[in-house]
């Protein structure tokens, strides 16, 4: 497993080892003593699995608390990281992945950033890791083409749920 640092503070680029043979493929996509010997000290408690068809864009979402170790299972999708630390100098940074089930490449995002991801496939399994148990009442939510992030979307018309369209939650 290799670890890189990307343009975000505390944001990581995870390469998982492939291990392929005749059979198929072997991939380790957790191990906490690999990430702690890696400065990576993070108590992950929750795994969540998301499931979008093409051009549904999710996010952008975050809070103040949580870690996320993100990764996809099944298809491609484009992800985004941003500083959503209204009180830091580098708010609105933001950094992007093209994640899928070849590359099988991970971001970790640590709290304090939002992470939208975008269906580049017919469908895709986005699965993640948390470090804190799912809180809506602690979610912020910013909106996909927020003009303060000017984030480089590859398509022009997502497929948007009434949260992500306005940028917040809607009972």
């Amino acid at each position: 497993m290799r670890i890189k640092s990307t343009n975000l503070n505390g944001v990581k680029l995870i390469l998982p080892e492939v291990f392929e043979d005749h059979r198929g493929q072997y991939v380790e996509i957790y191990n906490k003593d690999l990430f702690i010997e890696n400065g990576i000290k993070v108590n992950f408690i929750q795994d969540d699995i998301s499931i979008s068809s093409n051009k549904v864009l999710r996010g952008i979402h975050s809070d103040n608390t949580s870690w996320k170790l993100v990764s996809c299972l099944r298809g491609r999708f484009y992800l985004v990281v941003v500083n959503c630390d209204e009180e830091s100098e580098g708010f609105g940074s933001w950094v992007s992945f093209t994640l899928s089930d070849l590359n099988k490449s991970q971001v970790l995002i640590p709290p304090k950033h939002g992470v939208a991801h975008l269906a580049l496939s017919d469908e895709i399994i986005f699965h993640y890791k948390q470090s804190e148990n799912y809180d809506r009442a602690r979610q912020s939510t910013y909106k996909f083409n927020d003009t303060r992030f000017n984030i480089w979307w590859p398509v022009s018309d997502p497929i948007l749920s009434m949260r992500d369209e306005i940028g917040e939650y809607v009972d």
